[in-house]
Formats: structure tokens, C-alpha cells, sequence
């Protein structure tokens, strides 16, 4: 029974990490002045690379299946939309050695509050690449990669390295990761402006097998940042009763450095009928005092040829010590920021998907096919961040509110 049960863990496990690649894919980075805009910026982020290192490296001693996929995507609100295509190619090369590569497109137009308040819309491309390794050995998969951004005014370069161990009868899988950033930020309009920062990423992370029907996840993180971590365009409003409106801008000041932590549990239990129910908590800290706590809950549901997914996902964080909405005076501290992401904010997100099975027989050289349709919608209220775009009067501005929606549409194919 013990060997039905991880086979069962593992089929199931492997279909839905497959839909999490794509998830990741659509709330990567994007532009340098857009991805400080969203609020995946702080902790979304982390989270998903916490559940990528869950899914792929859950089960050591299999290596990822050789697949195809083609995935579009569209992010749209705030004033910003990004939209673009995105290939992923894995196959196996013999028994011990997975190859896999991806190249990915951004179209990124921006009219956001920051942006209407303080600058011009702009439009801009980003495209990004990634290539990587598994090697396999008994139980234990060796993973390495490379993923390579290029925008107009940000590039970043990004080296991962990983070792999964599987132990006591392959009911228990050890993870440890590391990766390593370099980034160079720009100016469009100062061709003399270069900053750099750097990145380190160490994880640790343990999955069980706890029983038939259910699975277990723990892990954490520790992410340090060196260098220029402010965006090179954003600005904070100060006082001045000089001024028509009251108050006057100035750039933006952000420590040189940040140290993140977090640590996330998951979980996983499977009901009759293929159908299954997850849980998931995580929280996050870092060293600008913000302090967060992430929980979802996802249904899914397999009928047929098709798979139903119904997601629900709450976040909460406290804002950085250097926020402030409105600064008394000019330079009135060290450091200071007005960047919305940094205040203190709640979110929810509810998501809806639906996969389809159009090849389950093979056909050809392809074993299976399937279309996939996700939409998420993301509702974010700022509990100190004051909507300037109104026009009110100062003291009397309305708090900002964000409402978006995620849609991705991918097709897979097995060989």
C-alpha cells in the first residue's frame, strides 16, 4: 500500500506543479519601475519561488516529464497592463539528465498612480530566458539554472542551485537551494545613471508523506540585498506650504541593504472521487520592519477529461519603518520611500481555472495534450497610501485602492 499511495502523491503532485510553473511565469518580474507598482513585489514574489522550489524539488528521485508548453498572459490593473507570450521546452536526455529551457516576453504600458502623479505613461518591452539542469543519481537530483532579464533600464542575471534527497523509503524529501542575483539598474532619460545590486537566496525545505492521502510541506527562506534597492524613477511628497497644493517631491531614499526570512507550511489531502483540497500559510519578515502573514485555500476537482480549480488567497503586511505618505519637511529622514508596496496594505485574490485533456491517448510522437484557462482577480487596499490623482485638497485625499485581474491561457503537450 505504501507504494500505490506515492504513486498516487506523485501523479498528482506532478499535474499540479505543472500549473504552477505558469502561475510563477505570470507574476514574475517585470519592468524596473512597473514590478515596484505591484504587489507582488514584497512578498508575492518570494512565495512563489518558494512554491516552485516545493513542486519541483518535492520528489527527488523523478525526474520532470518531457513536455511542451505555451502560455499567454495578461495582467491589467492599476493603470498597468502587461501582456506576452512565454515557451517552455523540458526533455530528458537518458535516464539521469532533464534539459529544459524558457524564453518569455513582457509588453509592459504604464499609466499607474505613481506614474500619472509624478511622470509620463511610457510603454516598454522586457524579454527574459532561462535554461536549466537536473541531473539524477539514486535518490538524490542535482538541479541547476540560469535566467537571464533584459529591459530597457534593468537587466538582471540570476544563477540557482539546488540538491533534493529523498529518505526513509522515498516518503521524505530533504531541499536545499541556493541562488545568486546581479542586477544593473538605469535611467531611460540619464544614459549616465548605473546602479548595481546583488542578491543571495538560501533555502531549506522538507515534504512528507504523512499518509494515503495526505502530503506536507515546510519551508525557509533567507534572502539578502545589497546595492541600489529604491526604484530610480519614484519620488516621495513632503510639505510645503510654498506650494500651490501644498506639498513638493523629492527622489526617493531606500536603505542599501535588506534581509528577508520566511517560512511557509503546506498541505495537501486528497478526497474521493481524484478530488483534492490544499492549504497553505506562510510568514515574512525582513529587516525595513514589514512584517506579513499569507494563507490560501485551494479546491480542485477533476471531472472527465476536464479539472476545475477554485482558489481563495488572503495577505496582510505591516509597511517599512521609512514609509510615510506625506514627509513633514524636505529630506526630513535618512531614509524615506512612498512606494505603495511598502505600506502597510490587505489583499485578496480569488482565482478560477479549468484544464482540459484534449489528447489522452496519444497521438503520434505526443503521449498527452492539454489546454488550460486561469483568471485571478486581485482586490488591494491601502491602509495609509492617499490617492493624490483626485485632486482633493491636502489632509483630505481618499485612500488608494487597487482591483486587477490575472488571465493566463497555456497549451501543454507530453512526449
Amino acid at each position: 500500500m505504501i507504494q500505490t499511495a506515492q504513486d498516487f502523491v506523485k501523479t498528482a503532485f506532478n499535474r499540479l506543479m505543472h500549473r504552477h510553473w505558469h502561475c510563477a511565469d505570470s507574476h514574475g518580474l517585470v519592468s524596473s519601475r512597473t514590478r515596484l507598482d505591484l504587489h507582488r513585489r514584497t512578498s508575492f514574489g518570494l512565495a512563489l519561488f518558494t512554491l516552485l522550489t516545493l513542486s519541483t524539488q518535492s520528489f527527488a528521485s523523478v525526474l520532470p516529464e518531457d513536455r511542451t508548453d505555451f502560455l499567454y498572459h495578461r495582467y491589467d490593473g492599476g493603470g498597468v497592463t502587461i501582456d506576452g507570450p512565454s515557451v517552455l521546452v523540458r526533455k530528458s536526455v537518458g535516464k539521469s539528465v532533464s534539459l529544459s529551457a524558457n524564453y518569455y516576453v513582457d509588453m509592459v504600458s504604464s499609466a499607474s498612480i505613481d506614474v500619472i502623479t509624478t511622470a509620463s505613461p511610457y510603454t516598454e518591452e522586457r524579454t527574459q530566458y532561462s535554461l536549466a539542469a537536473d541531473y539524477l543519481r539514486g535518490n538524490t537530483t542535482l538541479s541547476m539554472g540560469y535566467t537571464s532579464s533584459v529591459e530597457s533600464d534593468f537587466d538582471a542575471n540570476t544563477y540557482h542551485l539546488g540538491v533534493s534527497q529523498d529518505m526513509f523509503g522515498q516518503l521524505t524529501t530533504l531541499t536545499l537551494s541556493y541562488s545568486y542575483g546581479d542586477d544593473t539598474v538605469r535611467r531611460v532619460d540619464d544614459p549616465n545613471f548605473f546602479r548595481d545590486n546583488t542578491r543571495q537566496q538560501y533555502g531549506v525545505g522538507i515534504t512528507q508523506i504523512l499518509t494515503r492521502n495526505l502530503i506536507a510541506a515546510l519551508n525557509f527562506e533567507v534572502i539578502t540585498d545589497e546595492g541600489f534597492l529604491n526604484n530610480p524613477y519614484r519620488s516621495v511628497r513632503y510639505f510645503d506650504p510654498g506650494s500651490p497644493v501644498g506639498f513638493s517631491f523629492e527622489p526617493e531614499l531606500y536603505p542599501g541593504t535588506r534581509t528577508t526570512t520566511a517560512a511557509g507550511i503546506r498541505a495537501k489531502y486528497y478526497l474521493p472521487y481524484r478530488a483534492a483540497i490544499e492549504a497553505q500559510y506562510r510568514f515574512f519578515s525582513d529587516t525595513w520592519d514589514i512584517v506579513s502573514h499569507t494563507g490560501s485555500l485551494t479546491y480542485i476537482h477533476p471531472w472527465n477529461d476536464f479539472t476545475f480549480t477554485a482558489k481563495y488567497r488572503y495577505h496582510d503586511q505591516t509597511g517599512a519603518h521609512f514609509f510615510r505618505d506625506l514627509f513633514p519637511r524636505a529630506q526630513a529622514t535618512n531614509f524615506r520611500g512612498r512606494d505603495k508596496e511598502l505600506s502597510p496594505l490587505t489583499s485578496h485574490t480569488i482565482k478560477f481555472a479549468v484544464a482540459y485533456e484534449f489528447i489522452s491517448d496519444g497521438w503520434n510522437f505526443i503521449d498527452k495534450g492539454s489546454v488550460n484557462l486561469s483568471v485571478d482577480y486581485l482586490q488591494v487596499d491601502y491602509k495609509e497610501f492617499l490617492d493624490i490623482s483626485t485632486g482633493a485638497p491636502l489632509g483630505s485625499e481618499p485612500l488608494y485602492g487597487l482591483d486587477a485581474s490575472v488571465i493566463q491561457l497555456f497549451v501543454s503537450f507530453w512526449y
